[in-house]
């Protein structure tokens, strides 16, 4: 991918924990007289062990005077978007200028609900945040004297008083890792705020090129975005940074750490090193163009397919309007569940099917429950990593393991059900063991899918297992002198599978969904 030419910034992510709030703000405050440009700090409002972040981000604007300040990232469900907008803009003014906003969609949706938020399915979330984009930035539009009206989805403004201006353009950077979050970021964010250590290779340069190609589709040019990436100390050489400067176009880096040492020396001696190292590369490579988006290809049949293109790829488009999420073929682990060359693939639709509106609502709310539990899984890798930093303890993430939909037995099978009632009918209850039998016998032809399937769903079911075993014995081993290899490698393992798994069960069960919808009674 591009370098997009922007000037580099670097960052710290700080912790803000309660029990030393003191130590909080003065490390913010070495970290302007180090030399960083911006100051972050991680938003959960669920978390009794931390500082309120938008407090906190206030009394360090008090105490500092060049930095910039922002959540990295604030979460949306608990924060009403127009209030949020004008605690923005009068923050932005206090401080003349320094406010940048970083949102999240939402995770740990147990906790959110508890708090009094509303829980939101994935497609929802995204929704929310566009929704919020559209209120903060009508907010801000004080020059405008008409009341502000935003009739979202989710986020309602009816008639609202716009201002104040805050004191810069303040940019909207989303963390996200989807394609959905992406293709918004494209369409209206001024930013990608990922973390390193949530990415598999290749990772970035997927990203970028689905915010370039969304941002080519909304009449915007892709160096209008900034690329910022989260990353450990550990991540933080110079070389390393360069090269994902030039080829992934990082802009902004952000350091976590609370370490004083380790940011001292990395405003010392790393940051410019990078920036002396960018700028020759700059210096002898071409002026950076903006990507253009691909042409998109077009499938007229598969026998006239190009060889490039394999039968999976043609399968996801027999349902119109619905594109199953594709298996990339990244892996974590070396450790295999299963063959995955044995799996049985469900037969061709008949030349000709087409498929109703209702059918295709069905086969995409397996994908909206799919993206239900890869956010489980996300939450999941976030609380494993909070506790190999020491931030939070194991037995906290044996709880979050065990509220997990992906702790239950058929957990496919009763997310979907229960999903679809609350969604489709709201009242209607159906039992685990529904759709695949149906499914079985309106085509006998797919019993090696949906035994494979069901075969699957126990499996990854023993993976979660070794998961929560893997807590346990962190626990119980005092000296942790692998550094908590173990737990590492399983939820490596569970997430290889359970993407895997997921994939394939929406390549192969999507277009039947769509021709034969639910069982007569279900819904």
């Amino acid at each position: 991918m591009p370098d997009y030419g922007h000037d580099l910034q670097f960052g710290v992510f700080l912790t803000p924990t309660a029990r030393d709030a003191d130590a909080v703000v003065e490390r913010a405050v070495a970290a302007e007289r180090a030399g960083f440009d911006l100051v972050t700090f991680q938003d959960h409002p669920y978390q009794p062990a931390f500082l309120d972040t938008w407090t906190l981000l206030s009394w360090v604007a008090a105490r500092t005077e060049r930095v910039h300040l922002s959540g990295n990232v604030l979460s949306l469900p608990l924060r009403q978007p127009a209030v949020l907008a004008r605690a923005v803009a009068s923050l932005d003014l206090l401080s003349g200028g320094r406010v940048d906003l970083g949102l999240g969609a939402g995770a740990f949706w147990d906790a959110i609900e508890a708090m009094g938020g509303r829980r939101l399915s994935p497609g929802q979330a995204v929704r929310a945040l566009e929704d919020a984009i559209d209120v903060m930035r009508g907010v801000w539009d004080a020059g405008n004297r008409t009341p502000l009206r935003v009739d979202g989805e989710v986020h309602q403004v009816r008639g609202a008083k716009r201002g104040p201006a805050p004191a810069h353009d303040v940019p909207i950077w989303l963390g996200a890792y989807k394609p959905r979050m992406l293709r918004l970021i494209g369409r209206k964010a001024d930013g990608w705020l990922p973390s390193l250590g949530y990415l598999a290779p290749g990772d970035l340069a997927t990203g970028n090129k689905i915010i370039d190609e969304a941002a080519h589709g909304a009449g915007r040019d892709p160096r209008e975005i900034r690329r910022l990436l989260n990353l450990t100390g550990a991540d933080a050489g110079a070389e390393e940074l360069v090269e994902l400067a030039l080829t992934d176009g990082i802009g902004t880096f952000v350091v976590s750490s609370d370490d004083p040492v380790e940011l001292t020396r990395f405003a010392a001696e790393v940051a410019p090193a990078v920036r002396e190292l960018v700028a020759a590369g700059r210096a002898s490579a071409p002026e950076p163009v903006a990507a253009q988006p691909d042409p998109p290809i077009e499938v007229q049949d598969s026998a006239a397919a190009p060889d490039s293109l394999d039968a999976d790829a043609l399968r996801t488009t027999s349902v119109p309007g619905v594109t199953p999420t594709p298996d990339d073929g990244t892996r974590l682990s070396s450790r295999r569940v299963w063959d995955e060359s044995t799996r049985p693939s469900a037969p061709a639709p008949p030349a000709g099917t087409g498929y109703t509106e209702q059918g295709r609502a069905v086969s995409q709310h397996l994908i909206d429950v799919h993206d239900m539990l890869r956010g489980e899984l996300t939450q999941l890798r976030d609380v494993t990593a909070q506790v190999l930093a020491g931030r939070v303890d194991a037995g906290s993430a044996r709880s979050v393991v065990n509220e997990m939909t992906l702790r239950q037995n058929d957990w496919v099978l009763g997310a979907y059900c229960a999903r679809y009632c609350s969604t489709v009918t709201g009242h209607h209850s159906l039992e685990d063991a529904s759709i695949m039998p149906y499914l079985r016998r309106r085509d006998p032809d797919l019993a090696p899918v949906v035994d494979r399937l069901v075969a699957e769903h126990v499996d990854i079911h023993h993976v979660l297992e070794d998961v929560d075993r893997a807590l346990v014995a962190y626990v119980a081993d005092d000296d942790r002198s692998d550094g908590g290899a173990a737990l590492r490698e399983a939820v490596d393992v569970l997430t290889d599978t359970l993407l895997s798994h997921l994939s394939y069960e929406e390549r192969e069960l999507t277009a039947p969904l769509a021709r034969y919808g639910m069982a007569p009674g279900q819904v």
